[in-house]
């Protein structure tokens, strides 16, 4: 990745809004208030390219981030600078029957007689004789005839789309087997381990977008002739919160900086995700009942970060992954 995680970390990490060209994030609000979500609009993602955020990292001169704004563009950006970055792509890993599991998957790959090609069905690709080392990467365009089907509607990151892909008798070239026949599981773990520094700069962002949000409005709602804000019991409250969001930014940023220097990261990006994901859930209470109401887009904050506890490995999952590392340390 150019530039390096500690310099230049995930771009959805590193942008004021203000220095976001205004046709970035108006999308994401009727994407949030609609029962039904609609499609992507591609002039969004057009001005993503445009503005140079789905294929570089970001100076951390900036600061700031996108998902002060919107934690679904985010993490639009977020994956594709991961996996792509010339062209918009999606990682396929997850199936019905696999989540936590990550590697219980279903969907076969069958090479041909002479290996020209290999034959996909399903959703992901595994052999299940072969347990995890049966699981190979495939790129496969989607002019393959790759099916998107079911849209899942969901609770936050509305203007991020979760769909269903069918492969069905999916002809893919030997060639495009992304890494070795076999070694997908270490393509997919390395993904989901990066990939985790990247969720926690994402928290990061909304619990900070929350904060700035909602903070002001208790120094201007006055209850018992005095601002909320000033009684001490909010204070308190406020003050846990500041110091939980820089607790993540150091533990993102020493994620971020293991990972560039090319040590072990698993463990502190376990640490950084997980802490990430609880920072942003008590901003919505201290607006009281206007939080609760879609008119000022405090309750959107909430919504988006349950997610954080968990895709790229749930919280349990992350204290499994941390007590091994423990294990290991200390027996």
């Amino acid at each position: 990745m150019p530039g390096g995680l500690v310099s230049a970390l995930p771009s959805f990490a590193l942008l004021h809004p203000h220095q976001l060209a205004p046709s970035t994030y108006p999308y994401s609000y009727p994407c949030n208030t609609y029962h039904r979500s609609p499609p992507p609009d591609p002039a969004v993602l057009q001005r993503l390219f445009e503005q140079g955020l789905m294929g570089i990292e970001t100076s951390a001169d900036h600061g700031g981030a996108l998902a002060k704004v919107d934690p679904s563009v985010s993490v639009l950006c977020d994956v594709h600078n991961t996996l792509v970055n010339t062209v918009l792509g999606s990682f396929c890993l997850s199936e019905s029957a696999s989540g936590s599991d990550a590697f219980a998957l279903q969907t076969r790959a069958v090479p041909s007689a002479d290996g020209s090609f290999y034959t996909l069905n399903g959703s992901k690709i595994v052999d299940l004789a072969k347990g995890y080392k049966g699981i190979t990467c495939f790129i496969v365009p989607k002019e393959l005839d790759v099916k998107v089907a079911k849209k899942e509607e969901k609770l936050g990151i509305r203007a991020s789309s979760t769909c269903t892909l069918n492969f069905d008798d999916v002809k893919v070239p030997a060639e495009n087997v992304l890494g070795r026949v076999g070694k997908g599981y270490k393509i997919a773990i390395e993904i989901l381990n990066e990939g985790r520094i990247g969720i926690a700069a994402q928290m990061l962002g909304l619990a900070q977008g929350a904060f700035d949000t909602v903070v002001p409005y208790t120094f201007e709602r006055k209850q018992f002739s005095q601002p909320i804000g000033t009684f001490q019991g909010m204070q308190h409250q406020m003050t846990k919160a500041a110091i939980d969001i820089e607790t993540v930014r150091l533990l993102t940023y020493n994620a971020a900086r293991r990972k560039e220097e090319g040590l072990d990261f698993t463990k502190e990006a376990a640490m950084a995700k997980y802490h990430a994901s609880q920072a942003a859930m008590s901003a919505i209470e201290w607006a009281g009942g206007v939080g609760f109401t879609r008119e000022t887009g405090i309750e959107k904050y909430w919504r988006d970060s349950k997610v954080g506890a968990i895709y790229e490995g749930t919280s349990n999952i992350q204290f499994q992954t941390i007590a091994k590392f423990i294990q290991k340390q200390y027996s």
